[in-house]
């Protein structure tokens, strides 16, 4: 089984449903991040909310951070429930 291999998700009906739930967190964590960075630049248009709209690109960017994290942990879940014996083999060549 190879790392971030795109069809790894159709492997079986459990690898369907890691990748959806995964997909989900995903896409939740990038419209947070996109919606921070919205509203943190309207608030840069006044002086009394500046200092909240740069928490919100703090924010925004610690969620856009946090979308590898996601990618790299689906991968990891994968490696937990695929078929290992077949992974050390491959590792061995």
């Amino acid at each position: 089984m190879k790392l971030f291999n795109p069809d790894q998700r159709k492997r079986s009906h459990k690898h369907k449903r890691v990748y959806a739930r995964y997909e989900l967190a995903y896409t939740f964590v990038d419209f947070g991040a996109a919606v921070s960075f919205v509203i943190g630049s309207v608030m840069f248009f006044f002086e009394s909310w500046q200092t909240a709209g740069t928490w919100l690109f703090l924010i925004g960017s610690l969620l856009f951070a946090a979308k590898p994290t996601i990618r790299v942990a689906r991968e990891l879940h994968y490696l937990r429930i695929g078929d290992r014996k077949d992974l050390a083999e491959r590792y061995e060549e």
